[in-house]
């Protein structure tokens, strides 16, 4: 990831800090999202600084949204969050602004290449002899792959569990799993087959963008998540395959 730089125009931003706007000043800006959105972000952040020159934009720090959300309590320092579920976000409560949904993602069965395996269907991961990985529960991916395997009446038991939807897709894609389950965006960037998963268009993550309320740079963290939320941003997460709020 590289750095980048941006400044922010003034506008309304009170939706995303509950304050009147004002004109960014110069610094640093440190962007936290969750794994599955961050190359997303990174291509915002490329859009943004194409109009604003003056702040630096630090590498997007992506990791599992728990992941980013244990190191914000613990105290590191951030201007912007985007969780890719609202439970997370809620979770750091005290220690944002309100927060928009600015994306939404749904889960797909994911494979390698040929699937070996025949995998066709949710009923197909509890086959014996299948080897299926999935995100860890209490992870938004993996507490989504829940909610879907529950409602359909499957019962899995995963070779491992990961701390974000990348270490599934990686494992399915150099052969370590017969199939799992994933974001669609990650399927469509990842090197697996995506097969449409019955169901999960009623198992939709709605992902929140929120200003930390202790930002080291408030004003371009305000501008920053505003374009991410707004026409410009969305247009961008639409072309990789987000959907809108």
């Amino acid at each position: 990831m590289r750095a980048l730089r941006i400044v922010a125009a003034a506008a309304t931003a009170a939706a995303l800090a509950g304050c009147a706007p004002e004109a960014p000043e110069g610094g640093a800006l440190t962007v936290y999202a969750a794994a599955s959105v961050a190359p997303a972000m990174e291509e915002i952040a490329a859009a943004f600084e194409e109009r604003h020159p003056d702040v630096d934009v630090r590498p997007v720090v992506s990791d599992g949204s728990q992941v980013l959300a244990t190191q914000l309590e613990e105290g590191a320092r951030a201007d912007v969050f985007a969780s890719a579920d609202e439970a997370t976000m809620a979770r750091v409560a005290p220690l944002i602004h309100d927060p928009v949904v600015f994306a939404t993602n749904t889960l797909v069965l994911a494979v390698p290449s040929g699937n070996p395996a025949g995998v066709r269907a949710l009923d197909d991961l509890a086959r014996p002899g299948t080897t299926v990985v999935l995100c860890a529960p209490e992870v938004p991916c993996g507490a989504a792959s829940a909610r879907l395997l529950d409602a359909a009446g499957v019962a899995v038991e995963p070779a491992s569990l990961e701390q974000n939807v990348g270490g599934v897709v990686t494992k399915i894609a150099v052969g370590e799993a017969d199939a799992g389950l994933v974001y669609r965006t990650d399927a469509l960037r990842g090197d697996v087959v995506a097969i449409e998963a019955d169901g999960a268009d009623e198992v939709v993550n709605r992902y929140p963008i929120a200003v930390l309320r202790a930002a080291p740079n408030p004003e371009a963290a305000r501008e920053f998540a505003e374009f991410a939320a707004g026409p410009e941003g969305r247009a961008i997460l639409a072309e990789l395959g987000f959907g809108a709020p």
